[in-house]
């Protein structure tokens, strides 16, 4: 991740998007599927669950786990921004808090043997968790201070369009 101030003066752009209402968004879309990852496991999850063959049974468990434990450690870091954004803490102290918060269970592939038979509402939950994830970590680094590094084989729109006029100004940094 790249320094913001590395190139002149820094700019707040965390605080701005919390003012701004993007995190209010963030924090109902990450306690709404929270809500429902839970209604789900404790409602049709166990009676999806009941159908599937032995081995994909143990996989959904693992799933199911690793899912909940990333909602709570999602939920957690919510909760401290929240908190934050409401005046209740500082942001130092958040962000010591913050580091407590060990992001865990969050495979780098998802798949492997047996996956295809996990119910696609949980594949599903899965995919919004992994989403949320996401941009959890996105604005933490933008709080931070800092810039998310863009993976240059992967397609962004903003980078493209930067590209652009940069070659059209003549200007190569």
């Amino acid at each position: 991740m790249a320094d913001i101030s590395d190139k002149g003066q820094a700019i707040a752009i965390g605080p701005r998007i919390a003012a701004s209402g993007g995190f209010d968004l963030l924090y109902r879309d990450g306690m709404t599927l929270i809500e429902e990852v839970a209604s789900y496991l404790d409602g049709d999850g166990r009676a999806d669950s009941r159908l599937l063959p032995r081995e994909a049974s143990f996989l959904y468990a693992t799933e199911s786990m690793r899912l909940t434990t990333r909602l709570m450690q999602l939920a957690s870091w919510l909760l401290l921004q929240r908190a934050v954004n409401e005046g209740e803490i500082t942001p130092e102290n958040a962000r010591s808090e913050k580091e407590k918060v060990k992001f865990s269970a969050t495979p780098s592939e998802r798949g492997g043997p047996g996956y295809e038979y996990l119910p696609d509402v949980l594949r599903g939950y899965i995919d919004r968790g992994d989403h949320l994830f996401d941009k959890v970590m996105q604005f933490d680094t933008l709080e931070r201070g800092k810039m998310p590094v863009v993976d240059s084989g992967a397609t962004n729109g903003i980078a493209d369009q930067l590209a652009r006029l940069k070659a059209a100004f003549g200007r190569a940094d």
